[in-house]
């Protein structure tokens, strides 16, 4: 219920109930209407990008969160948000940009580490990215996600054999990422000739629902 006037912080407040329950269109209204009260209403510019980057509209995201920015430029969330933006986009080098300045207005958060590794390992930059996979690793030894893009990052490194490593604590943490069976079993047999151990994994992702491992058996695994 609003009175007559509703304040900036009660249609903010609105907003952010309506995107916490999936209402997008709606919840970007009332943070535009709590913009309109007052330009400089940071969080209400942030949450406004958080809303178009569930929408998944990446470019308004990033003006929002840019506004952000320019408001309050000594957090980190805003430029953590739109790098975001940017990896999703993977406009790599724009995401590395806003993770580095994330990163140096606040060492500790994680997941700057994670997703400043993912656009490092989409620019090929596989040492980079190594050394954040093991920085969000060493918070979270059992992240799956980090673990198996870490092997990514090793296999782009030509470290098959620390890949393999890596791979085989990936399904261990997480027996239902039939990706990461599949690349386990396709590294065991292209790299190492480990023909037995690799079709039983790539048998593992297809019947995971990882589709790509068909081709795979139907040259190399069948009897």
């Amino acid at each position: 219920m609003f009175s007559c006037s509703p304040s900036e912080q009660e249609l903010f407040d609105e907003g952010i109930k309506l995107m916490e329950s999936g209402q997008l269109d709606k919840s970007i209204g009332f943070f535009d209407r709590a913009i309109e009260k007052n330009t400089e209403f940071i969080a209400a510019h942030n949450a406004k990008g958080v809303a178009y980057f569930q929408q998944e509209a990446y470019d308004s995201a990033i003006a929002s969160f840019t506004a952000a920015i320019r408001l309050d430029s000594t957090s980190y969330k805003s430029f953590f948000n739109r790098g975001n933006a940017h990896l999703e986009k993977k406009s790599y080098k724009e995401a590395l940009i806003d993770y580095n300045y994330a990163n140096g207005l606040d060492l500790q958060q994680v997941d700057v580490y994670y997703n400043r590794g993912l656009a490092l390992l989409g620019m090929e930059a596989y040492e980079d990215a190594l050394l954040d996979f093991d920085m969000a690793l060493q918070a979270n030894p059992n992240q799956p996600l980090a673990l198996f893009n870490k092997a990514k990052a090793q296999l782009g490194n030509n470290d098959p054999l620390g890949a393999l490593e890596t791979l085989a604590a990936t399904v261990e943490v997480d027996n239902r990422n039939g990706a990461a069976f599949y690349l386990l079993g396709v590294t065991q047999m292209s790299a190492l000739g480990m023909k037995e151990e690799g079709c039983a994994n790539l048998k593992m992702s297809l019947s995971l629902g990882y589709t790509e491992a068909k081709t795979w058996i139907n040259d190399f695994c069948q009897e």
